[in-house]
């Protein structure tokens, strides 16, 4: 069945759309790509309209040459272990030094293990860091693996010294709120940008800083009696504090509300919340009825004193204050602002049971929805943390034995079983029986990685931690216990630095190469293919929009050879354009040729090159990516994920964009096309 034909007219306007999408594409691409222009325009509209669109704010993941840091190499040594057990002990040793250059702030080090022959190496990629001999120095050494117990310990008194410090940290704190309030009081000052700059409270910062209506939360009276009298959109012109923070405050909006004065009885039932009770359900129904049937507004207190099974009612008579909504459960909350001042209400079933509510009195009150930056106050917890919840024991690793992956006889789930030698057995049955029903902890370079339960006392050096999940948990576990016991000393063999200033300098000279590179190449298409040049080269602009919008959501870690590799890709998406163009002018040189029919033939005879180059790029790009360094890893991953991407920007959008210009008047225009152009009918 042939395709129905579009008139000249439609098939315009259905590649102007094409187009248009093309152009919508690169609009996306390009703001991810480089998001300064899209958060300019983000900012405007949140201060114009009141809004609260997030910023685009995901970084570039920039490589060891590139930001600076230290390639370090470390050979281990395995005269000790069973050839069976070298490569989990090199796994286990990689765990380590991962989590060891983890507490230095590195930001995602690369740690790889390489055998060559007898040789087993380590080698660590950190980018960004700042004390090399301090991460040398942890690196190093070899793992330690520590058994803790509980810690009871109370926390120290604050010493006077350490009181000073804290007021003196509280006062600067106090200082920076007072000059951010200063800041925001400003003319033309945008509220929710100063929020995201300044707040420290990285939940709120993320919603603009919303604390939701205040009345009712705890500490905001005077926040509250400040917002209210105030008009919505109103900076308030002094600093909040709390117990815990300092708040520059903006008024949102201020609504009327009602608040509840009541008291309640309740009888609960088994299986409430709570459960506290011996009714059944049953019986706690048949007792409210019966005190419903009683009650009145002059006896109730005493009903409540006398029956109601709600802690503490007996001192209280089931008076609850002064409460507006959010506060009760649901049902509760329903009934009492439904019912009328001065009754009782039928009775009210909820999670904790039958309740009877006494509405004494109903006022209207005003609430407001504040937004505030938030700077959080040094606490004494902070100058004088509490004591760690587990202490030291005199057992190690150096009297573990064993850690191997086992199986539990009786259900088939996964185990650690650890097996100690006789001064480890003794010292794990002390530490066993003193801490039945508590946890005890398993510490590897000082990061806890497993806290079993005690069942009971365990005696004769056998054990084994139950709940690792899967086997591969188990088997991780394993592993990171038995690098804590085998003798693996590593020792530094190579070291290559790469200083920030320097990894500044290649990224500011590859930034230039590719712009001067981009720049010479745009050049060349326009001034040899014209019009068609033209073209490929909004396509080359779309393909770099995409590429670099990969690269950053992916994300992909960009270097030196990375940049190469995504250059390279460059001149491939052009060597396609290339090959369709020089066909193209072979058919226009054609007698009778159209430009519509021309471009047709030209794409689908050069496809097979097309696509028989860029396959075999790919393939040469698995290869290097699976046989070879993190160097060339990083070659090969941006330069295939660049060739797949040219596919799409010099095959579909060139195409899409000179179908549509053939449509228009300067189809018309022989020597835009480098040929001779006859009717596109």
């Amino acid at each position: 069945m042939k395709k129905p034909h579009l008139s000249r007219a439609q098939s315009a306007k259905r590649l102007r759309s094409r187009a248009a999408w093309l152009l919508v594409l690169f609009l996306v691409t390009g703001s991810v790509a480089y998001a300064a222009p899209a958060n300019w325009i983000i900012g405007q509209v949140n201060a114009a309209a009141g809004t609260k669109i997030p910023r685009l704010n995901v970084p570039y993941s920039l490589g060891l040459d590139l930001q600076g840091g230290t390639r370090l190499e470390y050979e281990a040594d395995l005269s000790n272990v069973p050839p069976s057990d070298r490569q989990e002990a090199m796994n286990g040793v990689r765990d380590v030094i991962e989590r060891r250059v983890n507490t230095l702030g590195v930001s995602e080090p690369l740690v790889q293990v390489v055998q060559s022959g007898e040789s087993w190496r380590v080698t660590a990629e950190l980018a960004g860091i700042r004390d090399i001999n301090q991460a040398i120095r942890l690196i190093g050494e070899t793992p330690i693996l520590e058994f803790k117990e509980s810690n009871d310990e109370p926390r120290r008194p604050i010493t006077e010294e350490e009181k000073k410090r804290l007021e003196d940290k509280n006062r600067e704190e106090r200082a920076r709120a007072e000059d951010i309030l200063v800041e925001a009081r400003k003319p033309g000052i945008d509220f929710t940008t100063l929020v995201a700059e300044k707040s420290e409270n990285q939940l709120r910062r993320d919603s603009g800083g919303d604390l939701g209506f205040i009345r009712g939360q705890q500490e905001a009276d005077e926040l509250l009696a400040a917002a209210v009298a105030s008009r919505p959109g109103t900076v308030l012109d002094r600093v909040f504090e709390t117990s815990r923070s300092y708040f520059v405050a903006r008024v949102e909006e201020i609504k009327d509300d009602k608040e509840i004065l009541a008291k309640h009885l309740l009888i609960s039932f088994q299986g409430a919340q709570g459960d506290f009770s011996t009714f059944t359900k049953e019986e706690a129904r048949a007792k409210i009825d019966e005190l419903k049937r009683q009650a009145t507004p002059q006896n109730f207190e005493d009903l409540v004193k006398r029956n109601s099974q709600e802690p503490g009612a007996v001192e209280s008579g089931g008076d609850l204050g002064w409460f507006g909504r959010g506060a009760m459960v649901q049902s509760f909350e329903d009934a009492v602002f439904a019912q009328a001042v001065g009754t009782i209400s039928d009775v009210v079933e909820t999670e904790f049971g039958y309740h009877l509510i006494w509405k004494q009195d109903e006022r209207t009150v005003k609430d407001a929805r504040v937004s505030a930056i938030e700077i959080r106050k040094t606490m004494e917890e902070d100058i004088v943390p509490p004591p760690d919840k587990y202490k030291n024991t005199p057992l190690t690793g150096k009297q573990l034995e064993s850690a191997r992956l086992d199986f539990d006889p009786q259900f088939g789930t996964p185990l650690v079983a650890l097996q100690f030698n006789q001064e480890g057995a003794e010292l794990f049955a002390e530490i066993t029986k003193r801490n039945v029903g508590r946890q005890v902890a398993i510490f590897l370079d000082g990061q806890s990685i497993s806290e079993p339960v005690v069942q009971t006392e365990i005696i004769g050096g056998r054990a084994v931690i139950q709940g690792s999940g899967n086997v591969e948990e188990a088997k991780l576990l394993a592993r990171r216990l038995q690098a804590g016991a085998l003798p693996v000393p590593i020792t530094l063999v190579a070291q290559q630095t790469v200083g920030p200033t320097l990894g500044a300098d290649s990224l500011r000279a590859s930034l230039i190469a590719g712009l001067i590179g981009f720049a010479l190449v745009a050049l060349y298409m326009i001034l040899f293919y014209r019009l068609p040049g033209l073209v490929a080269v909004l396509a080359l602009a779309l393909y770099a929009a995409i590429a670099a919008a990969a690269f950053k959501t992916i994300p992909i870690t960009l270097t030196l050879s990375g940049i190469a590799g995504f250059i390279l890709s460059v001149g491939i998406a052009v060597d396609a354009n290339v090959l369709v163009f020089e066909r193209l002018k072979e058919e226009l040189a054609e007698e009778g040729r159209s430009l519509t029919m021309a471009l047709e033939d030209s794409f689908k005879r050069a496809w097979p090159s097309i696509r028989d180059g860029h396959v075999t790029i790919l393939i040469s790009c698995a290869v290097l990516f699976w046989f070879s360094s993190s160097i060339i890893k990083g070659f090969a991953l941006t330069l295939a994920v660049g060739t797949i991407i040219s596919l799409f920007t010099a095959v579909v959008s060139t195409r899409t964009i000179l179908r549509w210009v053939a449509t228009t008047s300067a189809g018309r225009w022989s020597r835009l096309f480098l040929g001779r152009v006859t009717s596109n009918e």
